[in-house]
């Protein structure tokens, strides 16, 4: 199947699974993760009428803007983000989805400010706990989300998480439904510099489950791509 023929039928699925929960489908955004995506495909993508392109590499990104793959989308930066390399995704992607620590929100604090711009971002959680992930870990949110909102330059709009990957389902909904708890609690509150929308969680494999418990963005790959 063509890219767009995937694409259509991840849009009706997500559709379908939407209305049996009296949500909007257009609520939910399909972010896709082009990681060792050629410019062609992501154009394919975007055309085909995704919410935005995802990458996880910032050489690669770099490299497909240069040959505008991402006219006429928003672009995210999904991957672990290094310090170093802020410079380089700061103000070229429209939402950081994975900062995981409060050296990196002050990294991309200091950077924005200097191009007098707001980088929008999201706080990434280590919702399983595993040590070979990166994130913050849950009881530490209320904590950085507030230091966070000392900073200047940075606007701390949602949540996203890689959880666990279980056989079962109901071990997956586990960790999805520890993320909605949290992502309901940090927007009950009021910060400054933050406008929190977005809960970022759901791959290929299990985005279905993601919006079942409450996820309105998903980064799929695979199921829009075919396989790498």
């Amino acid at each position: 199947m063509s890219i767009e023929d995937n694409i259509k039928r991840v849009r009706d699925e997500i559709a379908d699974i939407a209305i049996s929960l009296g949500r909007s489908p257009s609520e939910i955004r399909l972010v896709a993760a082009s990681k060792t995506r050629n410019a062609d495909e992501v154009r394919q993508a975007i055309c085909a009428g995704v919410d935005a392109v995802g990458e996880n590499r910032v050489q690669e990104m770099l490299q497909k803007n240069e040959q505008g793959a991402y006219s006429g989308s928003p672009l995210h930066f999904i991957g672990t983000l290094q310090s170093n390399k802020v410079r380089q995704v700061v103000g070229v992607c429209d939402l950081i989805e994975s900062v995981d620590s409060l050296t990196l929100i002050e990294k991309i604090s200091l950077k924005a400010t200097s191009l007098g711009i707001v980088q929008d971002i999201l706080i990434e959680i280590n919702i399983g706990a595993e040590p070979q992930k990166s994130g913050i870990l849950p009881d530490s949110l209320d904590e950085i989300i507030e230091i966070a909102s000392n900073f200047h330059g940075i606007r701390v709009c949602g949540l996203m998480a890689i959880p666990p990957i279980y056989e079962k389902n109901e071990r997956n909904c586990y960790y999805f439904d520890a993320m909605l708890k949290l992502f309901v609690d940090i927007r009950a509150k009021k910060y400054d510099n933050n406008s929190v929308q977005f809960l970022s969680m759901g791959m290929s494999d299990s985005y279905a489950d993601a919006i079942r418990a409450g996820s309105n963005m998903v980064r799929i790959g695979t199921a829009i791509f075919g396989t790498r």
